[in-house]
């Protein structure tokens, strides 16, 4: 028998529901924490705290400074920030003689984790079934399912909000050529997202092929390349741009992840962004010049008494298509963009480092669907305070964290970028500034046209506006 789903009181809603934890969600449920007069809680399906999980490779590090953790671009005495937590594990002196800029991914993880065990109002092995509009309670209903430790369903509820952040993420991106490959049982083709999970096996393979030119793609490819015996590596990387680039990351070229540039960013016309995006791709999508060094120091050093190790570095190829060779082998049929050459290539795992998109959200808003406004292409409008544009009889408001790329710019999935973000979004809930936010973050100057003065903080949302109870979440 399928339990019924019982109603909590919608007299008692909350002023915002997160949906999803993960750094983002996390860090606007941190600068939310001294607010007493806020009602606010997050659910999430998984059962604990955990940040690419398959990427946590030993060695690796953040590409970018400590100071980006969850809290402290805006409020840094809170009781969240990164050195906060390392004080409450004896380990600030350890950190200051390291002289670390760029913490290593592990330790970056195990700080969230410590943040998301000690914060209140955070709902795990909650699953989100469907979020509804209500014009009569002029409140969202939020229907979830609670899970049991196993991951099955154990029980159903249902929240009310009077506000929604959306944090769900991003999901693993398969080529389309690919795809039937990752999805077949039995055939090694992997998202680097899974890859420590599957390790092991991938190290045992006779020939590997790494696909991806980012970050990701350089790490797996620099792990595989450390554990392969010497002259017999037998590894092929490829990538679909034009070199193995380093990221963009002079002074001046990372003010594309301030506020000022993503102010800026909103005010070109829509196929101006459009344009922009994809020539940026080295802002966000190069690889540390760090593990470009790393990469090469290991070939140089296999090279040292003659010959040449057995990897294979091309950029500016992409898989036309692809297809099994016998049971568990592949072959990947390439094209390589400026000569206009075809060749195969037969391999024995794949290892796809091919980058993440937005997660869809369609199944779980599609009774928001008609409310929501949309651009020329069909995607969500979404305004200054990280808001879909909804219809003007939706009285509530819907955040985003980490889905605008196409209407702020690079900066949405940075994580330098969190706490402005959500400082952002918590001041207009709010209707009054809880955290206050500068007016200038770049020395660079975007456009000729100079930026309006920002309105007062109590003036954004107005139509959301409302007193906040003092009492406790309701979950």
């Amino acid at each position: 028998m399928t339990p019924q789903r019982p109603a909590s009181a919608p007299d008692q809603p909350l002023d915002v529901a997160g949906i999803g934890i993960g750094p983002f969600n996390l860090s606007l449920a941190a600068l939310a924490h001294p607010v007493e007069d806020l009602r606010i809680a997050f659910y999430d399906q998984s059962p604990a705290f955990q940040w690419h999980p398959g990427l946590l490779i030993d060695g690796t590090t953040l590409q970018v400074p400590w100071l980006a953790d969850l809290v402290t671009l805006v409020d840094p005495t809170s009781p969240w920030t990164f050195l906060n937590y390392l004080k409450t594990r004896d380990r600030l002196y350890p950190f200051y003689f390291a002289e670390r800029q760029h913490i290593h991914r592990a330790e970056f993880d195990a700080y969230c984790r410590w943040v998301s065990e000690n914060l209140t109002g955070l709902h795990f092995n909650h699953h989100i079934d469907a979020v509804r509009w209500n014009p009569e309670r002029v409140l969202f209903e939020i229907d979830y399912t609670q899970l049991d430790p196993e991951g099955e369903a154990d029980a159903l509820g249902r929240a009310y909000a009077r506000n929604l952040v959306l944090g769900v993420g991003t999901a693993p991106y398969v080529p389309e050529p690919l795809r039937p490959l990752a999805e077949a049982p039995g055939v090694p083709v992997l998202h680097s997202a899974d890859y420590l999970d599957h390790r092991d096996k991938i190290l045992a393979a006779e020939h590997i092929t790494v696909i991806g030119s980012g970050q990701s793609g350089a790490e797996v490819f620099l792990d595989l390349l450390r554990n392969r015996p010497a002259g017999r590596e037998k590894l092929h990387w490829l990538a679909r741009t034009p070199a193995f680039a380093p990221m963009e990351y002079s002074k001046l070229g990372l003010e594309h992840f301030t506020p000022d540039y993503t102010h800026y960013f909103r005010t070109l016309p829509e196929p101006v962004r459009d344009q922009l995006l994809p020539q940026q791709w080295q802002l966000h999508q190069g690889i540390d010049h760090h593990t470009i060094t790393a990469i090469h120091d290991e070939l140089y050093r296999r090279s040292l008494h003659g010959g040449w190790p057995d990897a294979v570095l091309t950029p500016g190829v992409f898989v036309r298509t692809a297809g099994r060779v016998g049971t568990t082998r592949v072959e990947l049929h390439l094209e390589h963009i400026q000569q206009g050459s075809r060749s195969r290539l037969t391999t024995d795992a794949v290892v796809l480092a091919t980058g993440y998109r937005e997660r869809r959200v369609d199944t779980l808003l599609a009774a928001l669907d008609p409310y929501v406004r949309r651009d020329s292409t069909g995607r969500p409008r979404i305004d200054e305070q990280h808001r879909l544009v909804l219809d003007p009889s939706v009285k509530g408001a819907v955040h985003v964290q980490n889905a605008e790329t196409h209407t702020h710019g690079v900066g949405a999935p940075d994580l330098g970028l969190a706490a402005w973000r959500s400082a952002v979004i918590l001041n207009a809930v709010t209707g009054r500034t809880v955290h206050p936010l500068p007016d200038r973050t770049a020395f660079t100057t975007f456009g000729l046209e100079p930026r309006p003065q920002p309105r007062p903080q109590n003036a954004v949302g107005s139509e959301h506006r409302h007193t906040i109870p003092r009492q406790l979440p309701v979950h």
